[in-house]
């Protein structure tokens, strides 16, 4: 495949992802210096109680909206950071709005009961039959009581993602009712004309952030390019390459090393949303994923007909080149994880080391296209086979292939257990941690 290759760019002096988690945390700070600045200004209740439950509703309100911000899919922040750690950051702020929310009604809870003199209970029962907005943020709060419980690693794991995504829909219900608990009840909120146009201000952008990122841009995406499948070519018996074409890709935004969620337009398809690499340069013609059956989505691309219509949401992923320290590279790849690597070969520029690491040349896929690339770039490549135990990228024996690998960009994708055996081994060969590129593609296919 003739890739459309830009010229080299030179290593910058602050890397993209810094900029990016830097400017995410300043935000956060300085949304959080404004907050507490306008609930000085508005006073304190005389129970301390009630001033601590406040501050705790106040912060949370921020968290949510930041929450929301995380998972919106904007490009210039996914390019950076990429989905995986911005889908982490979503998820421990979102046990940190728990807890803060938590906080919230009970502090609000029991200074409120010290001040009458009624029982903690009663006294919740009542502010929900006398306090406009209450009974809203009651109802937010057992939402997010029952998204935070789905999230946690044990439950998750028992859920199919269908049903844990549907559940988790139900969040955006909960950030309308607790905004509109906020403009009945919220002191901060209606203290001043300043604190009132803050308050919007800050749901107008997390709001338009994931309706931009997460629906706008995608149905922008897909009428301009109408994406249809112009061939489906079996590489080996439970792999399958899908070639997709479409009007102007030329000016579509990807690159190599990134995925789509491709949703194909059949009648039994079209729910289904399946994240998959790039399994080849985008060229500006055509856009090529490669895919093992590993489950009823990837298993059933092989029966999709040419001529069958695409809707694909992206490109997503940091694990691109934009990433790079230095003017050599290594790239990893294990199983079927060579997808986007075989696609960083053909982009990347300078001296490229690739090693596939598989359980026997016939699980090698695309090795003969790795291959012929390689030749053509000038680059090494080693085929390491034989079962995961002895390691055979353990410390001596990756040192061997990449004496220089201290002074080598490292891309790695792979099996979870494979990429966590190499990360150990390029810690203990001191590969410097801005070097070290991968994406948890569990989320990515």
């Amino acid at each position: 495949m003739t890739t459309v290759q830009s010229p080299p760019v030179p290593p910058t002096a602050i890397r993209p992802k810094v900029v990016a988690r830097t400017g995410l945390y300043a935000v956060l700070a300085a949304n959080a210096a404004v907050v507490t600045l306008f609930a000085v200004q508005a006073g304190f209740a005389s129970n301390a109680l009630v001033v601590i439950g406040r501050f705790a509703g106040l912060y949370a309100a921020l968290l949510m909206a930041f929450q929301l911000l995380l998972v919106a899919r904007l490009p210039w922040l996914d390019r950076r950071i990429g989905m995986d750690r911005l889908t982490n950051w979503h998820r421990w702020t979102g046990f940190g709005l728990l807890w803060t929310l938590v906080g919230h009604v009970v502090f609000i809870t029991f200074g409120y009961a010290e001040s009458s003199s009624m029982n903690p209970v009663s006294q919740l029962v009542d502010l929900a039959e006398t306090v406009e907005g209450v009974l809203r943020a009651a109802v937010a709060m057992v939402l997010i009581l029952v998204i935070g419980g789905v999230s946690a690693r044990w439950a998750r794991r028992r859920l199919a993602y269908e049903t844990w995504h549907f559940i988790h829909l139900y969040t955006y219900v909960a950030v309308v009712l607790a905004f509109t608990h906020q403009v009945a009840v919220g002191t901060t909120f209606t203290a001043s004309s300043a604190a009132t146009a803050y308050w919007y201000g800050v749901w107008g952008v997390a709001l338009g952030s994931v309706l931009l990122g997460r629906f706008v841009l995608p149905l922008w995406r897909n009428w301009r390019h109408q994406l249809r499948v112009e061939a489906v070519v079996p590489e080996a018996d439970n792999v399958v390459s899908v070639y997709i074409t479409g009007r102007d890709l030329d000016r579509l935004p990807a690159r190599a090393g990134q995925f789509f969620l491709w949703r194909f337009l059949t009648k039994d398809r079209w729910w289904q949303a399946n994240p998959f690499s790039l399994s080849a340069a985008p060229d500006g013609t055509r856009l090529r994923l490669t895919a093992k059956a590993a489950g009823d989505g990837s298993a059933g691309l092989r029966h999709i007909k040419p001529g069958t219509r695409v809707f694909a949401e992206g490109p997503y992923g940091a694990f691109t080149a934009m990433h790079r320290t230095r003017p050599e590279a290594l790239l990893i790849a294990g199983g079927v994880g060579v997808t986007p690597i075989r696609a960083l070969l053909e982009e990347i520029h300078g001296h490229a080391i690739v090693i596939y690491r598989v359980a026997g040349e016939r699980d090698a896929v695309l090795y003969d296209e790795l291959r012929e690339l390689a030749l053509a770039k000038g680059a090494e490549l080693h085929l390491v086979t034989g079962p995961p135990v002895p390691d055979r990228l353990a410390p001596r024996e990756l040192a061997a292939l990449v004496p220089d690998i201290a002074e080598r960009d490292v891309f790695l994708c792979g099996p979870p257990p494979m990429m966590n055996a190499v990360l150990g081994t390029l810690r203990e060969l001191d590969v410097p941690k801005p070097q070290i590129h991968f994406e948890r593609f569990s989320l990515a296919g």
